[in-house]
């Protein structure tokens, strides 16, 4: 009868030859965290920012309306009022449509530079990794034909 190898320790000496090193995944998992906590904060800055923009254009526009409201001695005192709340409403509109963009271009602008940063930091963190990968590689090959 033919009797079958046991690939085991074999197995176990080339596992033991190209040690698996976890702290480049732990180091990856943390700048991936840091880098969310940071795209979130800029992310609810904005959204706080937005808020108060929508919150207090809804202020104004209720003030606004409270005004229109009121009873008037003439008819046309009620266009007059609806022709100058209309004007008025327009122009916060575009006024607060500019803050809204000038939030959406801060946010965007912030997020770049987060995005950049992390590429940059990912490209150096990678160099040192393959770096240190094909050292260890070396090391263990010339181990290995040394051993024969």
């Amino acid at each position: 009868m033919a009797k079958t190898q046991d690939f085991t320790a074999t197995l176990k000496e080339l596992m033991g030859a190209f040690p698996v090193d976890t702290t480049a995944l732990e180091g990856a998992f943390k700048s991936t965290a840091t880098l969310n906590e940071k795209l979130t904060g800029v992310a609810l800055e904005a959204a706080e920012k937005s808020a108060e923009v929508s919150n207090k254009w809804t202020k104004d526009t209720l003030a606004k309306l409270n005004e229109i409201s009121k009873a008037k001695a003439e008819p046309a005192d009620y266009a007059k009022a609806a022709t100058e709340f209309a004007s008025a409403s327009a122009e916060v509109a575009a006024e607060n449509m500019a803050a809204f963009a000038e939030i959406a271009k801060k946010l965007q602008t912030e997020t770049v530079e987060l995005l950049m940063a992390a590429g940059k930091e990912a490209a150096e963190d990678a160099s040192t990794a393959v770096k240190k990968a094909t050292n260890d590689v070396t090391a263990a090959a010339k181990k290995a034909t040394a051993a024969k």
